[in-house]
């Protein structure tokens, strides 16, 4: 269970980027984290994962995350970021394998070994394991990173905006991965993420943020409606439903494509 009481956070300068933010989450699945730019989504991430430190109260398990230590916290929640800038050449397999360390003592074991080895096929990155990261596609370096994350073995998952800069078809197979991973493993993720359609597509539940607030919180359907979308990020929808699926269009850009089709 992942609980946050009245969270809140202040920059330096007196930017608030967050303020009584309240959740409640108590089972696994993908959580996906929406709104605009600079409404806290990022912000709330590193809060839970403790990088920053927030007003209020996060509680995992009914422990506070201000008083686990920073091994504690990495056995139990890991944490992707949107991108990897590394410099220096290193490979897949040693990546991956910095998830064990607030497991491994002098050196990995057999056991470490096997749970690298495991979340680099699971992955489908077994091709790359003596690759230099740094030579990998946006998509496949992405990829690396949730493997990383996965062998930490966490109970819940933090990704910020996985399918940022990366094309379709990576968007598609970074997320395909994801739902199976946290199906197959039980896990709560919670994805900070930009595209409505993805999440609305991908997600089990959904936070809408707003000014650093929870402007709406629950299913897709319940919170992906034209009035939430035109309230939190000032445009104006068009909602198709099609079978389970629910496709989000601009309405200018839904005119647009009506007009093409008509005049074909």
């Amino acid at each position: 269970m992942l609980e946050l009481r009245n969270v809140g956070f202040e920059y330096k300068g007196g930017h608030r980027a967050l303020s009584g933010v309240d959740l409640s989450l108590t089972c696994g699945g993908i959580v996906s984290i929406v709104g605009p730019n600079g409404s806290g989504k990022t912000t709330l991430l590193r809060c839970i994962d403790n990088l920053i430190h927030a007003e209020g109260e996060i509680l995992l398990n009914d422990r506070r995350i201000s008083d686990m230590t920073t091994r504690e916290i990495a056995r139990s929640i890991g944490y992707v970021p949107q991108s990897f800038t590394g410099s220096f050449p290193v490979t897949v397999f040693d990546m991956v394998l910095l998830g064990r360390k607030p497991y491994v003592g002098w050196s990995p074991s057999d056991d470490d070994l096997r749970i690298v080895s495991e979340n680099i096929a699971r992955l489908d990155l077994s091709e790359f394991t003596l690759r230099d990261v740094n030579q990998l596609s946006g998509g496949e370096r992405q990829k690396v990173l949730i493997a990383r994350a996965l062998s930490q073995e966490p109970n819940v998952l933090l990704l910020d905006e996985p399918t940022s800069n990366l094309d379709i078809r990576h968007q598609l197979g970074v997320m395909r991965h994801l739902r199976e991973i946290v199906v197959g493993k039980g896990l709560l993720a919670l994805m900070a993420i930009h595209d409505l359609n993805l999440a609305s597509q991908y997600s089990d539940y959904v936070v809408m943020m707003h000014g650093g607030q929870v402007y709406a919180q629950g299913s897709p359907n319940e919170v992906f409606t034209r009035e939430n979308i035109q309230t939190t990020y000032g445009v104006d929808v068009a909602i198709h439903q099609h079978g389970d699926i629910r496709h989000i269009v601009p309405v200018e850009e839904h005119n647009v494509a009506v007009m093409a089709h008509t005049s074909i």
